[in-house]
C-alpha cells in the first residue's frame, strides 16, 4: 500500500480522504504524525496555495503529499473571502467571528445578490520537486442566507444555502452533504485521475 501524506490535521477531511484513496491502494496519513508544520500561504490563488502546502509537507517527509485548499467566494464581494476565508475577520479559523464579518458586510445585499460558491482545489504531488503535480477541483453553487441556520459542519456552512434542498449545508444530513460539497467533488476528480495513472 503506497503511503500519501495529507497537508491537514483536519480529522474530518483526514477520514473523507482515506475513505475515497484506501480503495485505490493508498494509506493516507496526516501531516501531524510527522510534527509537519503548517506551510505558510502566500500564494494568490486556491492553486497556488494546494501547490505550496503538498510541497512542504513533502519536503519534511520524503513521502508523496496531497494537499488541500478551499474556501467561500462570494460574488457580491468580488470573490471574497475566497483564498482568505479562514482568516477573513483576522485570526486564523475563527469561524463564528468569519460568518460575523461576513454578514456585516452583506447586510445591505439582496436576496437577488448574495450568490456564493464554495471552492475545493487538491494539489497531489509525488515528491518536493515534482514538475506535474495532479490537480482537481470541485465546486458548489449556492446563496449567502441572513442568519446562520443548523448545526452541522463547520465553517461557513451555517450561512450556505443551498438551492436545491432549501436549506443551509449546515442543515443537511451528513450523507447529503457529502454528496455534493466541494471536497467531495473535488476528490470524486481526483479519484478518477488517479485511476488513469495507476
Amino acid at each position: 500500500m503506497k503511503e500519501i501524506v495529507f497537508a491537514s490535521s483536519n480529522k474530518g477531511k483526514i477520514k473523507e480522504v482515506s475513505e475515497i484513496l484506501s480503495p485505490l491502494g493508498f494509506k493516507v496519513i496526516p501531516q501531524t504524525e510527522f510534527n509537519v508544520t503548517d506551510a505558510d500561504e502566500t500564494g494568490l490563488s486556491f492553486v497556488e496555495n494546494a501547490i505550496l502546502k503538498a510541497r512542504h509537507c513533502a519536503q519534511f517527509t520524503g513521502l508523496p503529499a496531497l494537499a488541500d485548499d478551499s474556501g467561500l467566494c462570494v460574488d457580491a464581494l468580488k470573490g471574497a473571502p475566497g483564498i482568505y476565508s479562514a482568516r477573513f475577520s483576522g485570526g486564523h479559523g475563527n469561524d463564528e467571528a468569519n460568518i460575523d464579518k461576513l454578514l456585516s458586510d452583506m447586510q445591505d445585499i439582496t436576496d437577488d445578490k448574495r450568490q456564493a460558491h464554495f471552492q475545493c482545489v487538491l494539489a497531489l504531488v509525488m515528491h518536493e520537486h515534482d514538475p506535474m503535480p495532479v490537480i482537481a477541483e470541485g465546486h458548489v453553487d449556492g446563496s449567502i442566507t441572513h442568519a446562520r441556520r443548523g448545526n452541522n459542519g463547520f465553517g461557513y456552512n451555517p450561512v450556505f444555502l443551498l438551492p436545491e434542498y432549501q436549506q443551509t449545508m449546515a442543515e443537511v444530513s451528513n450523507e447529503v452533504k457529502n454528496s455534493v460539497s466541494h471536497r467531495a467533488r473535488a476528490l470524486a476528480k481526483l479519484k478518477e485521475k488517479l485511476h488513469r495513472l495507476l
